[in-house]
């Protein structure tokens, strides 16, 4: 009777822990999906700090990133900047999508879609970002990327997928005038290499709001990391050339070992690192906590951007995040929106 009585014991102990491992989300289903549905083990109100932590610091990550980018880009040229990270993301992209058995293509035409992903979310997002952001400071570079989420609820009204309302209008006029003062159109000179950078990271911002507004369906299907992979190998048709042409004029012999560990910090860190912890955090905390946390990178650049790379932002640059920071405010606070969601749900929407 003892024997069967521990028997019987071992095996409710097996049973009752394959069922708890059943119940627990594993890491490949935030990897892959991005964000897992919420439930009452989930919740944001039980998440505790950890996940909060997780943000901050891909936040952290994101907007130190253009700092050191600065620093590659004295050594570099902006196009090559962005074929290395580009290059870069895809292997990693790729070897993370395989050991996750993530990595297959239902539809053909898919492929055609990812390209087109690919185009505006890497390819032309990669080289309209470093080239703004070397003509630019790194100050506006973070507080224009802010915009992001307000070029996807544009992308998303205009092609029907999200309703319209006197809410969302001021936001978007608020969100637009911010960025048109900072730009300043009108009064601008266009010989400054710094109007000319703002425009091109507006112009950033608006080709990747597009591309979040037209790849939700993707997204959901396959998941992002599957969707994001294909996107990174796809865009090197465009940027591998371009940043191989312009290694002509390079000596690499001459650039010196930290500019070379900048280039693998960009790489493995902005890149890799944070698509991890912005996956693990979506499935602990609701996406529109997550959409929040954007305001943190152009805090932490108008913090070091002072101390490392001598920038000193004007009364003008004050004004311009103000009303950026409230138009997006207005139109992502207490507002459910699948769009804002996917924002959310994409590490790199928040850091290009």
């Amino acid at each position: 009777m003892a024997a069967a009585a521990s028997a019987a014991a071992r095996l409710t102990k097996k049973a009752t822990a394959s069922r708890a491992a059943r119940g627990r989300p594993r890491a490949s289903d935030w990897i892959g999906k991005a964000a897992a549905p919420m439930n009452d083990d989930t919740s944001a109100g039980r998440a505790g700090l950890r996940p909060h932590l997780a943000l901050v610091a891909v936040q952290i990550f994101f907007g130190t990133w253009p700092i050191v980018g600065k620093i590659v880009l004295r050594a570099m040229p902006s196009t090559t900047l962005a074929a290395a990270r580009v290059f870069g993301g895809a292997v990693a992209f790729l070897l993370l999508s395989r050991s996750f058995k993530r990595i297959a293509v239902a539809r053909r035409a898919d492929y055609f879609k990812f390209a087109l992903y690919g185009l505006l979310g890497v390819a032309l997002n990669q080289l309209l970002f470093i080239k703004g952001l070397s003509l630019s400071t790194v100050i506006n570079a973070n507080l224009l990327g802010t915009m992001i989420p307000v070029f996807t609820l544009a992308g998303s009204l205009a092609l029907g997928r999200e309703s319209f309302s006197a809410r969302v209008a001021l936001g978007l006029a608020v969100a637009a005038l911010g960025a048109a003062y900072l730009v300043n159109p009108f009064g601008a000179d266009f010989s400054q290499s710094s109007t000319t950078g703002n425009l091109l990271l507006v112009a950033n911002a608006c080709f990747y709001g597009l591309y979040i507004a037209i790849s939700q369906d993707a997204i959901r299907r396959y998941g992002a990391l599957v969707v994001i992979t294909w996107m990174f190998v796809m865009a090197n048709a465009v940027t591998l050339p371009v940043g191989l042409y312009s290694l002509k004029d390079v000596r690499l012999a001459d650039i010196e070992a930290h500019v070379w560990l900048a280039l693998l910090y960009i790489v493995a860190v902005p890149t890799v690192l944070t698509y991890y912890l912005n996956a693990w955090a979506l499935g602990r905390v609701e996406p529109s906590v997550v959409a929040v946390y954007i305001y943190m990178q152009p805090l932490i650049a108008l913090a070091l951007a002072p101390l490392v790379l001598g920038e000193r932002p004007g009364p003008r640059t004050f004004v311009a995040a103000a009303l950026i920071f409230a138009g997006v405010g207005v139109v992502t606070i207490r507002r459910r929106s699948r769009a804002l969601e996917e924002v959310s749900e994409r590490p790199d929407a928040l850091g290009r």
